[in-house]
């Protein structure tokens, strides 16, 4: 219930490596688009602390989404217009688009909060916290 889990895990293993190599290109390429959103989440008890990778974007180029029990960061980066580019000895930087859901089943939803500093977007996971019913006995009188 309280799992936080990456929404595409991947496993990491000798397939997924040649899909990435199949898909990618042996020595990658400037083409591609951004790299992929990675991300570290921390348990710290009540809440869950998810740090993402999200450089070169500003704050209003990301998106966080909630639907249901999926949380979903997007942003897309327009490739800056800036007049004629002769002069560009290499241009590797332009559009880039980025997306990553997670599971967040057991989440207080209207308690998350976000900031974004130096390229990583943290949020901040309120876990729900469980109510016990109170258990007393009744005298009768």
């Amino acid at each position: 219930m309280f799992d936080l889990v990456p929404f595409d895990n991947r496993s990491g293993g000798i397939f997924d490596y040649f899909d990435r190599v199949m898909n990618n290109g042996f020595f990658g390429s400037p083409d591609a688009d951004c790299a992929p959103c990675r991300a570290d989440i921390l348990d710290q008890g009540d809440k869950f602390v998810l740090m993402a990778d999200m450089p070169g974007f500003r704050k209003e180029d990301i998106k966080i989404g909630i639907d249901g029990d999926v949380l979903t960061l997007s942003a897309e980066r327009r490739e800056e217009a800036n007049g004629s580019g002769e002069n560009f000895v290499r241009r590797e930087r332009k559009y880039g688009s980025l997306a990553r859901s997670f599971d967040i089943q057991g989440i207080d939803t209207g308690k998350i909060s976000a900031s974004y500093q130096d390229g990583v977007l943290t949020l901040d996971l309120p876990k729900i916290v469980e109510t016990k019913p109170s258990s007393r006995k009744i005298e009768i009188q």
